[in-house]
């Protein structure tokens, strides 16, 4: 696997590169660890590598979104969607949120975010907390977050599963 797939981004096709090959590689992941695609939470992430890649990515960022519509500073709201149609058996997809995430030196291109009903997550994080081990799948280790991290050496993206979608968290922090 290469170091950086498409590090250094340096355009916005680039970037729309970047966000197609995340998708995609994370609906890879969802249904290699997990078993079945899950619905997405509505955010992609996207992970630079050097310092000058994350300032045009913040620019980029800032002409894509809506600056003032943001989740933690750290989602934002597109101004138009992405959708990305249905290829092969990966559903079509709308993602409202865009992430950039700052400079290291993880191999990732990115993340997607997918959501999971409130019973079927607590038995799942619950097996976990008894110690079964599920093959690239386990529970991020956030105390601020109760995500489960779905993860494999040969996929350069990684995937977090939750129980809420993008938009209503950012409704539970306006309210």
């Amino acid at each position: 696997m290469e170091p950086y797939k498409f590090s250094p981004i340096e355009n916005k096709e680039q970037l729309l590169e970047a966000i197609k090959y995340t998708h995609f590689k994370c609906f890879e992941l969802c249904k290699k660890n997990f078993g079945r695609y899950l619905p997405v939470a509505g955010n992609i992430g996207i992970f630079c590598h050097y310092d000058n890649e994350y300032k045009l990515l913040t620019e980029l960022r800032e002409q894509l979104t809506d600056k003032s519509d943001n989740w933690q500073q750290k989602y934002y709201r597109l101004h138009k969607p992405i959708i990305i149609p249905t290829h092969r058996d990966v559903p079509d997809t709308v993602y409202t949120y865009l992430y950039v995430r700052g400079p290291d030196q993880h191999n990732e291109v990115g993340d997607v975010d997918f959501v999971l009903n409130g019973k079927e997550y607590q038995e799942l994080k619950d097996s976990l907390l008894r110690g079964k081990k599920i093959k690239g799948i386990e529970i991020l280790n956030r105390p601020d977050l109760d995500l489960i991290k779905l993860f494999d050496p040969e996929i350069d993206t990684l995937s977090f599963i939750g129980t809420e979608y993008i938009a209503e968290n950012v409704k539970v922090k306006m309210n």
